[in-house]
């Protein structure tokens, strides 16, 4: 079976682990600038799977696709770190505050625009937003099958794959045509870390636009080392409508965003007798917290 060309959807996001009072801004979108930003972790899973359907069959390629700002690009990097070959970062000022719907609305046009593939693989949810959409999103802007909460890929041809499914009551196999879209949970491997020489070999790759605010000979360098470049895609170069980005392509706004602490106010000592059990049980039922 010659390769397969796989697709990894990665997103840069806002560690929501430390939220503070800053971390949304007064048009309802996230205060990107206020929080220390991530490689997403159930995207972390996502590239795990397709680096091993690439261990798996012999000349795959993964290519990483992100959609953000400049320093976005990260992201790119350290997929390459781990195993993927190239990348592409999607930015442009028209993207910024673009809900589920526009994201996934311009990620679909970069697919389109950066050539054939067999599979996309998404994480099942960005801890940021936390609705699962982007990656169903996409794949019904695409036209095309998805299996949701993959937690691993048992079989895979040209045509054909198989996965274990991980749901809230059990585990289920299901198979389904390429090319398609899976989304990965966090249930599925960690991703592995980062490989030494890919690190050594891709440590140097940057966009263009980073290259030049650094006032690096990066013209030199592509012609020197062309697969450390890491290729930036705007609006107009995947052919989206700008409308349809964006805060003007986006139906969802983020009403409010806080930092919930879990505290206990009270407490009570239960005698450990028979007598002392039974009586906190009675108390329980009564006051309806079980029962």
């Amino acid at each position: 079976m010659s390769g397969l060309k796989i697709i990894v959807l990665a997103k840069q996001v806002p560690d929501t682990r430390n939220v503070g009072k800053d971390a949304m801004k007064a048009d309802g979108t996230v205060n990107r600038g206020a929080l220390p930003a991530i490689f997403n972790p159930e995207d972390l899973n996502a590239l795990e799977q397709a680096l091993r359907i690439k261990d798996r069959v012999a000349g795959s390629t993964v290519t990483v696709l992100t959609m953000g700002p400049g320093r976005a690009a990260e992201v790119i990097r350290e997929g390459l770190y781990r195993g993927a070959d190239n990348g592409y970062l999607l930015t442009d000022r028209a993207f910024a505050g673009s809900d589920t719907l526009a994201t996934s609305y311009a990620i679909s046009k970069a697919i389109e625009k950066t050539g054939p593939y067999d599979i996309i693989v998404a994480g099942r949810q960005a801890i940021d937003g936390d609705t699962a959409q982007v990656g169903p999103q996409v794949a019904e802007k695409l036209n095309l099958p998805q299996i949701t909460y993959t937690e691993e890929v048992l079989e895979i041809s040209k045509k054909k794959i198989k996965i274990r499914r991980r749901l809230e009551r059990g585990v289920e196999e299901v198979s389904g045509k390429l090319p398609c879209v899976i989304t990965v949970n966090a249930s599925a491997p960690e991703c592995r870390p980062r490989h030494a020489k890919q690190t050594m070999k891709f440590k140097h790759a940057k966009t263009v636009t980073e290259l030049q605010a650094a006032n690096e000979d990066y013209i030199t360098l592509f012609e020197n080392k062309p697969y450390l470049q890491i290729e930036e895609l705007s609006v107009k170069d995947v052919g989206a409508d700008v409308e349809l980005l964006g805060l003007s392509g986006s139906p969802t706004k983020v009403k409010g965003i806080e930092n919930v602490v879990l505290e206990a106010k009270e407490s009570r000592k239960v005698e450990n007798t028979d007598a002392g059990i039974e009586e906190m049980i009675k108390e329980l039922i009564e006051n309806h917290t079980i029962g």
